[in-house]
């Protein structure tokens, strides 16, 4: 559902978007907020912090529609407002505009127009959330982003947000480009970083087409999570086709011969995600820590070159789906007893 606060003294337009769109209120498309000036309207948005759009006039008492503009600007960065007013003037339209509007509209409304906007500025706040969610888990900045994003960044909600913790059901997969350190001391510092980033990328295409996404990189080495419905089946599958396109890319190490290959090691339970790091060195990682993301590591050092080794539990869950062949028990670090693995094959 999307919420929308109106911010407008004429009282009978209350009366008149409440006809208009009440087939989308009815159908819970739309649920609508009233305020009747700017500081009528901040107070609304303490008691609805889910508003995803604002319609507000320009010309109403105690604080006026551009006023409230700079204020949603400082308070509610990813919010975003649209001017409906009879005053359409250039001079207003660029003030608004350079105070962080959306758009603007003028009166006398066009209803059919108005809608079209809502829905176009509702979907320009869900990406700008989509992206600050992928910034968020990914922990990893590669793309410039626009001051709204920057402004959230530096803002008590953004801050409150980083500080949530919690314990999900997901898959871990540690990935670990095999015998990469001899690139590494016979290849030249360019010639190292350029097929490292190259061999990531393949790896990060196949995780994110399965929904997962990257906690870290380590070294030559990625940590992906998987959440949600059939975490370790698409953990599995992704690994699988990373391993699969690794292992046909040409030789490109220049002075020695290296053809890439990965070990894999996956673990799927409980962990705790949340921000882990140090706050006085402003350095922290979103991340998943615990026994099974323990596990999946050490699954990963006890994997050989071109296999994918998961535990005894996760065998029992996904056995019917998979094919996979029984490898034997190994000791574990801080294990008192030995574990059973099995290699997945396809």
């Amino acid at each position: 559902m999307t919420k929308i606060l109106v911010v407008d003294d004429e009282v009978d337009l209350e009366m008149l978007i409440k006809q208009k769109f009440r087939q989308k209120i009815r159908e819970h498309q739309y649920e609508f907020v009233f305020a009747i000036n700017g500081k009528d309207a901040l107070e609304k948005l303490e008691q609805h912090n889910d508003v995803d759009v604002v319609l507000t006039d320009i010309n109403m008492p105690e604080m006026d529609g551009l006023t409230l503009l700079t204020k949603l600007g400082e308070q509610h960065s990813l919010m975003k407002a649209v001017i409906v007013s009879a005053y359409g003037d250039m001079d207003n339209i660029r003030t608004a505009m350079n105070r962080g509007a959306f758009d603007f509209i003028t009166k006398p409304v066009n209803f059919e127009d108005l809608d079209l906007t809502v829905q176009k500025t509702v979907k320009y706040v869900s990406q700008l959330r989509q992206t600050m969610q992928a910034i968020k888990e990914n922990n990893i900045l590669r793309m410039y982003v626009d001051e709204t994003v920057l402004n959230f960044m530096g803002s008590r909600e953004y801050e409150s947000s980083l500080m949530m913790n919690e314990t999900v059901d997901a898959t871990v997969a540690f990935i670990d480009i095999c015998s990469f350190t001899s690139i590494s001391e016979n290849e030249t510092p360019d010639m190292v970083v350029k097929l490292l980033n190259k061999y990531f990328d393949v790896m990060v295409k196949e995780i994110l087409a399965q929904g997962g996404y990257v906690d870290k990189f380590i070294g030559d080495a990625i940590m992906a999570v998987f959440r949600g419905d059939y975490h370790l089946d698409r953990a599995i599958d992704a690994c699988l086709a990373v391993k699969k396109n690794i292992e046909v890319l040409p030789n490109e190490s220049g002075n020695i011969f290296f053809a890439p290959k990965v070990s894999i090691g996956i673990n799927s339970g409980e962990m705790i995600s949340g921000n882990i790091g140090s706050g006085n060195l402003r350095r922290l990682d979103y991340t998943v820590i615990g026994d099974a993301v323990n596990i999946a590591q050490r699954l990963q050092t006890a994997a050989k070159e071109s296999q994918v080794i998961i535990s005894e539990t996760s065998y029992e869950k996904v056995k019917e789906s998979f094919n996979c062949r029984k490898v034997g028990e190994v000791s574990m670090k801080n294990k008192a007893n030995p574990m059973m693995i099995y290699e997945v094959l396809d």
